[in-house]
């Protein structure tokens, strides 16, 4: 991570584009969390890029004043993962929603995750498809009402942390939008991790969610228990399909340290002995018939 050459406020990492999301959406709280989140850490503007996919939240990189990159609905993984291989000494963050993640992207996810690639994902999880106006998403509760379930979703909704716990992700934290100071402090925590770390913000969607509401949440967002072990996966995985005393747990579940995907590669690049010193073009003929 490089860090800012001058110290830099919250404000300073403030586009001039102003966010557009709907009067009292949860993501307003993730942005403010994620800039101090900068600020804290001094994260160097010219050295850092972000990449989303589409949705609500995958505006992200349009609010703030780094590179950005706004990709193919589902491809956010891919092009980050793409980023950090041409230039490793960047920091890439990667920004999405339930959907674009979790669905059509939802084939990514484990592969990024065994790899440890060094990103970071940070979703905001509002369990609906909000641009779109209101269609059921990979997150929405079984029963719950949306304009393509006017009977009640029929599947089985899909957990994010059981799912980055299994496939390898070697950082896995929750935050509630309504909560900044404790989503900024996951925020710092995951972007300091070396590998992939994940952060699922539950952010509702107040103008197409009417179940999962601030209201819903004011008396289900627990704590995980300060003497929670992160480096077991199993009680990681308990609390995250089970909560904490009935509870949606937040806090950091899983936090291990793993050789990366850049370290690996490098380590192969070491046992064939490769050079920097090459020519592409030569490379290239070998294969030609």
């Amino acid at each position: 991570m490089t860090t800012a050459t001058e110290p830099l406020k919250a404000k300073d990492y403030k586009s001039e584009i102003p966010p557009t999301w709907c009067p009292g959406c949860g993501d307003y709280g993730v942005l403010n969390a994620v800039l101090k989140a900068f600020a804290d850490l001094q994260i160097d503007i010219n050295n850092t890029v972000l990449v989303s996919g589409i949705g609500c939240s995958s505006r992200f990189p349009y609010f703030v004043k780094t590179y950005g990159m706004h990709t193919a609905h589902g491809r956010v993984l891919p092009v980050a993962t793409g980023v950090k291989m041409a230039r490793p000494e960047l920091e890439v963050i990667a920004f999405g929603g339930d959907g674009d993640g979790f669905s059509i992207g939802g084939g990514h996810v484990p592969h990024v995750a065994r790899k440890n690639t060094d990103i970071t994902y940070i979703m905001m999880d509002n369990s609906i498809y909000g641009l779109t106006k209101g269609q059921m998403s990979p997150t929405t509760p079984l029963g719950m009402v949306t304009s393509t379930t006017p009977y009640g979703a029929p599947d089985n909704p899909l957990n994010p942390l059981a799912f980055c716990l299994t496939y390898g992700a070697t950082f896995v934290a929750q935050g509630y939008s309504s909560k900044s100071k404790v989503v900024e402090d996951l925020v710092k925590r995951a972007i300091k991790h070396k590998g992939f770390s994940f952060v699922n913000i539950i952010s509702p969607c107040p103008t197409f969610n009417k179940v999962n509401t601030f209201d819903f949440y004011k008396d289900r967002i627990g704590e995980l228990p300060a003497d929670h072990n992160t480096k077991d996966l199993n009680a990681a995985l308990k609390y995250a399909f089970e909560g904490i005393d009935g509870k949606i747990a937040t806090g950091v579940f899983y936090d291990v340290d793993k050789p990366s995907l850049l370290d690996r590669l490098n380590g192969i690049k070491d046992k064939a002995k490769a050079s920097v010193d090459y020519d592409i073009n030569k490379i290239i003929d070998d294969f030609i018939p």
